[in-house]
C-alpha cells in the first residue's frame, strides 16, 4: 500500500492517539498544526512530527500533504474540512464530522465535486468484528432484522464551563456520544429512519444531558436508544432478528459479539465470534482511510455519515434545541 503524508490539526488526547497510530502504520507523522505554540512543540517532540505549523491554513497549503486529520472541537470541523478539500486534500475528521445536516451536505457535495475522500472518525466503522457480524446477518442467520437497542452513557464531571456542556461548542450528549450510538444503529438498518419519537432532559446550559430516542424506517425496523452525560451506562448494542439476536458490548471498539439463535422460538443456541484488537482501533482507521484514497472510493462510509448527520439534526429539531450557528448561511 502507498505511504501517505498526514497532517494533524489539533493536539488533544485523540490527536495523540492518532499520532501513535500513524507512527505505527506509516512510521512517521508528517505534520501537525496548533496555534498554541507550546502545546505544538511538546506534541511534535513526543510524537516525532517532521513539520509543525502554528497556522493550520499554512499546513493545509503544504503540497506534500495528502490527508488532513481534523481533531479539533466540533465547531471548527466544517471550516477546516472546506479549506482542506478546496486545497485538494483528502480529509479524515473526528466525529461529529459537522454540527448539523446542512453543513454535512455542503462538505459532502464539495468532496464529491473535488473527487476526494471525506471520512468520519467513528471507530466502529473500521473494527473487523463488524464485517463478521454483517456477513452473518447477510447470510440470513438472524433472519429479518426487526429491532436494535443501543445505549451510551458517560459520567462527565459537573462543570457548566466544560466544552461537553457548552452550547457555543456544540456540547451535549447527542453530538459527543450519540453519534456512536446512531452510527451503530444505522449500520444494521436496511435504510435510514423516517420516523423519530424522542424525549430529552436539558442541562442547565441548554444542551441535552440525557435522552430517549425511538426510530423506525419504512421497513418497520425500529431503534431504541438511550443517551446520558451525567449517568454511566454500558456501551451495549443488541441487534434482534426473527431467528436470533447479537449482543455487542463496548461497541465503539468492539472485538467480540455474542450470538443467541432462537429460530424455533423454544430453544436457544449460543455462539461467540471475535475479531480485531481494540488497542489497534485507530490503526484500522488509518489503514482504511489510506485504502479508500488508494482505491478512489470509501466503501460507502460517507453515505453512512450522511444518514447519521441527518438523524442527529432531526432529533435536535424534535427537541427544539439549536446551536448558535445552526442558522448561519
Amino acid at each position: 500500500m502507498t505511504k501517505y503524508n498526514w497532517g494533524i490539526i489539533g493536539t488533544g488526547w485523540i490527536a495523540h492517539d492518532m499520532a501513535d497510530a500513524l507512527n505505527t502504520v506509516n512510521g512517521e507523522v508528517y505534520a501537525a498544526a496548533n496555534p498554541n505554540e507550546e502545546a505544538l512543540k511538546e506534541f511534535a517532540q513526543e510524537k516525532k512530527v517532521k513539520h509543525t505549523f502554528t497556522n493550520p491554513d499554512e499546513m493545509i497549503a503544504d503540497p506534500n500533504i495528502d490527508i488532513i486529520y481534523i481533531a479539533t472541537p466540533h465547531t471548527f470541523h466544517y471550516d477546516y474540512i472546506k479549506k482542506a478539500l478546496n486545497a485538494g486534500k483528502h480529509v479524515f475528521c473526528e466525529k461529529a464530522i459537522t454540527v448539523n445536516a446542512r453543513q454535512f451536505d455542503e462538505v459532502e457535495k464539495l468532496a464529491k465535486e473535488k473527487g476526494l475522500i471525506l471520512t468520519e472518525g467513528f471507530t466502529l466503522y473500521h473494527m473487523p468484528i463488524y464485517k463478521k457480524v454483517l456477513d452473518l446477518i447477510n447470510d440470513g442467520k438472524l433472519g429479518q432484522i426487526k429491532m436494535i437497542q443501543v445505549n451510551f452513557g458517560s459520567l462527565k464531571d459537573y462543570d457548566p464551563n466544560n466544552r461537553f456542556f457548552n452550547k457555543d461548542l456544540a456540547g451535549g450528549a447527542l453530538l459527543d456520544i450519540g453519534g456512536y450510538a446512531t452510527a451503530f444503529a444505522r449500520t444494521f438498518l436496511s435504510e435510514e429512519p423516517n420516523s423519530i419519537l424522542t424525549s430529552v432532559k436539558f442541562f442547565e446550559t441548554g444542551v441535552d444531558e440525557q435522552s430517549g430516542i425511538i426510530m423506525k424506517n419504512t421497513k418497520d425496523q425500529m431503534v431504541v436508544m438511550a443517551l446520558s452525560m451525567r449517568a454511566k451506562q454500558p456501551k451495549r448494542g443488541v441487534v434482534s432478528g426473527t431467528k436470533g439476536y447479537v449482543e455487542i458490548n463496548q461497541y465503539p471498539r468492539a472485538t467480540e459479539a455474542d450470538i443467541t439463535y432462537t429460530s424455533d422460538a423454544h430453544t436457544e443456541s449460543h455462539e461467540k465470534i471475535t475479531a480485531g484488537n481494540s488497542d489497534k482501533a485507530l490503526e484500522y482507521e488509518v489503514q482504511d482511510m489510506q485504502r479508500y484514497v488508494e482505491q478512489g472510493h470509501d466503501d460507502g462510509q460517507l453515505k453512512m455519515s450522511h444518514d447519521v448527520a441527518h438523524i442527529l439534526t432531526s432529533i435536535r429539531t424534535a427537541w427544539g434545541m439549536k446551536y448558535p450557528f445552526d442558522d448561519e448561511n
